[in-house]
């Protein structure tokens, strides 16, 4: 179930929407839709009572005797392959591993003191652990000499407190997926051991895991988290003997998840990058367990993994890292493109992702992204963003104009009312009307009135790009749209800007309201004034120097802040243009241009 529609209807998009990222080519001959209408259909409301009660039964029935006899079944004497992991894990939190203690988002947990049958662990921390995602970064550390007596320790720790009866976290439907997979893959690691009983114990585990799965996979959440499941029910239907049966059942559920789960164009309903990526690594593991076993891949899943790979291209900028979009810390150049070479997936960015909501526009070094779609609603994503008609800027390998982003990166550096304000309008480099989010944010994290509409038209002339966005975002409480005109040139050094606030049809008369537009500078970036007070000289460290002119308004520079992969913030810098919305309509132009 997509929470948007387009209008009008076109047919689903292919990897062969993806354009050369330079030179100027005409409208449908390079994949580009000159108009189009994205509205929200559902209004965030999460789920609803009757689905929250149905999720308690379900939960409380894993404590029952049935579900008891469901999880019984035929013992496993081995695993009847390991599959490869291409993706390398972290050497530093594998070191640390080794060193006693597992180290996650700033957050240090020693290894000896370590209580999964405890509730005390941070949540983000939980998860990490009882995913065992950690056995990556170990392997990527030592070999199993120096690895194995550590993953069977844990491993240990872990079946002492949950291998008996399920229970949350630890075997919701993510946390089991991901466990089964990276099980498999690291089984030198943890069933290296010569005691018998234990390796039993382990490989039991395992089948009842895939029981569980079986039983629950279609209950988990729409988008990433059911694609996680059903892949951890196919991954033990090759691995786990007597598995034909229950390969046919979880083709069929991770192809409902597939379908569900993303956009035609490959965007992931939650639209956050991070959750893109990581349905990319998952797929990719899942496609070798295929390649193990010398089964064939399933056409669905290379044609999923054929869409998914250049929608995520789509928001890479020049250094090859993402952006920050939805939540999602910037990830790293290296790590894109680890995931990338894991999927086997060649191809270019896709410069529109209709559905999935994001616009790339490229020209000589420089690089606009653009959130061109309503947020997600509260059931696909945690912590959806109202950042509807932001930009982001890069220039070659330097970033110039960032989103805060790191909203869904919770832990020791980003603290719970952090993360909330970074799902602000104004954590966003776009236009604030009355210091008032485009979407509200509700206490529970739900997202509240605000855009349920974006009308959008693009077009690529010879000339440069050329974008214009409205959005509803404001309409029903302050009775003004909110357009965003974007121009650039064909050779990337000018961006054009306007921002523009129009009273909407048949609404009630807006009144004088104050506006500022947001443009948060990346690292590195440092802003000097003009001494007319509307402009400023933006110099890149070891980079190009751009000049800000702002057409109207009061221009400010104030602090900032910008979160990395890890979920660290650093500090910095963005430009505030200060203005007016008027009853009768405001319009306040801007350039960024690249002088030197």
């Amino acid at each position: 179930m997509n929470d948007f529609r387009r209008i009008p209807k076109r047919p689903t998009s292919t990897p062969g929407d993806a354009a050369p990222e330079s030179g100027a080519e005409n409208g449908s001959e390079n994949g580009i839709e000159q108009g189009k209408s994205l509205i929200r259909l559902a209004d965030d409301k999460g789920l609803s009572l009757a689905e929250r009660i149905a999720n308690r039964f379900y939960l409380l029935s894993w404590r029952t005797p049935l579900h008891g006899r469901h999880l019984k079944g035929k013992y496993p004497l081995k695993l009847l392959a390991v599959p490869d992991d291409a993706m390398p894990g972290d050497a530093r939190a594998g070191q640390a591993i080794r060193a006693g203690y597992f180290l996650f988002r700033g957050t240090r947990q020693p290894l000896d003191t370590l209580d999964f049958a405890g509730s005390t662990l941070p949540p983000a921390i939980a998860d990490h652990l009882h995913s065992f995602r950690w056995l990556r970064d170990l392997a990527t550390a030592g070999g199993r000499e120096q690895g194995a007596p550590i993953a069977e320790s844990v491993m240990r720790n872990w079946l002492s407190a949950h291998a008996d009866t399920p229970s949350e976290p630890a075997w919701r439907a993510d946390n089991a997926g991901w466990r089964l997979l990276f099980w498999t893959a690291y089984a030198p690691l943890i069933l290296s051991s010569s005691d018998l009983v234990y390796r039993s114990l382990v490989l039991n585990c395992i089948a009842r895991t895939a029981r569980h799965l079986d039983r629950g996979a279609e209950k988990a959440p729409l988008g990433l988290p059911r694609l996680i499941a059903w892949s951890g029910v196919v991954a033990a239907s090759l691995l786990i003997p007597g598995g034909a049966a229950r390969k046919v059942f979880g083709e069929a559920g991770l192809r409902r998840a597939i379908d569900s789960g993303f956009h035609g164009d490959g965007g992931i309903i939650s639209r956050s990058p991070m959750a893109q990526a990581e349905a990319i690594m998952l797929l990719s593991m899942l496609a070798a367990v295929y390649d193990v076993r010398r089964e064939q891949i399933p056409t669905f899943l290379n044609e999923a993994l054929a869409r998914a790979v250049p929608a995520l291209l789509g928001l890479t900028h020049g250094d090859g890292g993402l952006g920050n979009w939805q939540g999602a810390g910037a990830i790293p150049p290296e790590q894109v493109q680890a995931i990338v070479n894991a999927s086997r997936v060649r191809t270019r960015p896709l410069r529109q992702a209709r559905d999935w909501g994001y616009q790339r526009l490229a020209a000589g070094s420089t690089i606009i992204q653009v959130d061109a779609a309503p947020p997600p609603i509260a059931r696909v994503a945690e912590a959806g963003c109202a950042s509807t008609g932001a930009i982001e800027v890069s220039d070659g390998l330097h970033r110039l104009i960032i989103s805060c982003g790191g909203a869904t990166l919770e832990g020791a550096w980003i603290p719970a009312d952090l993360a909330q304000g970074l799902r602000t309008t104004a954590a966003h480099s776009t236009l604030i009307l009355d210091d008032t989010n485009s979407t509200a944010l509700l206490p529970d994290g739900t997202l509240g009135r605000g855009v349920t509409e974006v009308e959008l038209n693009r077009q690529e002339l010879e000339s440069g790009s050329r974008l214009d966005l409205s959005h509803d975002g404001y309409v029903r409480r302050m009775g003004y749209v909110h357009r965003r005109l974007l121009l650039m040139s064909g050779d990337g050094k000018e961006i054009r800007g306007e921002d523009m606030l129009t009273p909407a049809v048949r609404r009630r008369k807006p009144q004088r309201l104050p506006l500022q537009i947001r443009f948060h500078l990346a690292p590195g970036v440092e802003p000097t004034p003009t001494a007319d007070g509307q402009g400023a000289l933006l110099r890149i460290e070891l980079g190009a120097l751009w000049q800000f002119r702002a057409g109207a308004g009061k221009l400010t520079i104030e602090d900032s802040l910008w979160v990395d992969a890890d979920g660290r913030p650093h500090a910095t810098q963005q430009l505030v243009v200060s203005h007016e919305a008027l009853p009768g309509g405001s319009s306040i132009g801007w350039l960024l241009k690249r002088v030197g």
